[in-house]
């Protein structure tokens, strides 16, 4: 069986370093931290793009900018900009996503990748059929439903 290929966008990323006093926040954190194990693993393939990049690169915290850059070495594949990514990513603005995101779902989307895991509640249920756009908590239910049905 291929490994599902994965694209975390920059919200995932910075969970951790969101405030964890609310208890949704504290479980995203720990999917999310539970998706990364699993790409370290070997699990997951993971994909990063120029989208984060750019968006990561614009942090105001050096931190998080450092932590999440160092992703970009880990993943298996990098999605340069493109005339297909652009156009893309100008289509999925038509479902009301800001550009920054529909840039980063046309990057998932072009690199084929299985799932776009967000914690932007925003990107969640939209009409998007060509990927499944899902919050961390809810991948690790799916995939490891899927995986270990007894």
């Amino acid at each position: 069986m291929d490994k599902l290929k994965i694209y975390l966008d920059v919200c995932s990323y910075n969970r951790p370093f969101d405030n964890q006093s609310q208890m949704k926040i504290r479980l995203e954190t720990e999917a999310k931290l539970y998706i990364q194990a699993g790409i370290r693993a070997n699990k997951y393939s993971l994909v990063w793009s120029f989208m984060l990049d750019f968006e990561n690169d614009n942090s105001p915290y050096e931190d998080r900018r450092n932590a999440v850059a160092l992703w970009e070495n880990i993943a298996d594949e990098i999605c340069p900009s493109s005339d297909e990514v652009l156009a893309l990513g100008e289509d999925i603005m038509e479902f009301g996503i800001k550009e920054f995101d529909s840039l980063q779902i046309a990057c998932a989307i072009k690199s084929g990748c299985d799932y776009f895991i967000t914690t932007d509640k925003r990107l969640l249920n939209k009409p998007i059929t060509a990927i499944k756009i899902i919050n961390p908590i809810d991948f690790i239910r799916e995939t490891e439903d899927s995986t270990n049905e007894n």
